[in-house]
């Protein structure tokens, strides 16, 4: 069993230090720190968000991996090349009310490994502090997502809170979770909607550099 191996299994076991010590096994005998992002990590979380997209994933699980993997995360960062050109910003965060997390990290990783610098306002976030934070960091991405029913309302009104400032032509609105549809996000003025991360992930490594030119 390779090195690269060994971190997805014990990732996906949600044994966080075992999966620290061994990103640091691999940094000190040089394996590359980016490899060990894409070939340990990523690949090893792309397990979890398959089955999160197929609710084959209980909660504690999720929620043990979820931990596991800030953790190698925290530990490669120091290590990985900060230098590549940042493509834009993006704020992203979980609506007011709403405070379940795991398909929005899934989301800040994936999209942190294609060059754009992630704002995470975390979660139960209100529609002003949506836009305070495009504001602030100057942001051309925009994300919300919800999970409960009774929040999706929520992504409404950081739509409009948007428009009330002055920035919505500024920004390109991408809303998901579980209880979001793609004819609802057409309804209240998103500009996209995906199902999951690793459908965000592809979209944007296909579209971002064209949908960037457009605002």
């Amino acid at each position: 069993m390779d090195i690269y191996e060994e971190i997805r299994r014990n990732l996906l076991g949600g044994k966080a230090d075992e999966v620290v010590n061994l990103i640091r096994k691999a940094i000190a005998v040089c394996y590359p720190p980016e490899s060990v992002l894409k070939e340990g990590l990523i690949l090893g979380v792309d397990t979890l968000a398959y089955k999160f997209r197929n609710s084959e994933v209980c909660v504690p699980e999720a929620l043990r991996v979820a931990r596991a993997l800030n953790a190698g995360l925290r530990c490669l960062t120091p290590y990985l090349d900060q230098g590549g050109a940042r493509q834009c910003t993006a704020v992203i965060g979980t609506v007011e009310g709403d405070v379940h997390d795991i398909g929005k990290n899934l989301v800040k990783i994936y999209l942190s490994t294609l060059n754009i610098d992630m704002v995470d306002l975390g979660v139960d976030v209100s529609k002003e502090e949506f836009v305070e934070a495009a504001v602030e960091h100057d942001a051309r991405l925009v994300m919300a997502s919800a999970l409960l029913p009774t929040t999706v309302c929520e992504l409404k009104g950081v739509i409009e809170e948007l428009t009330k400032a002055g920035i919505r032509d500024k920004v390109i609105v991408f809303v998901g979770g579980l209880s979001v549809s793609k004819e609802y996000a057409e309804e209240i003025g998103a500009d996209y909607y995906t199902r999951d991360a690793i459908e965000l992930r592809d979209f944007l490594n296909k579209n971002l550099s064209k949908l960037l030119k457009e605002i």
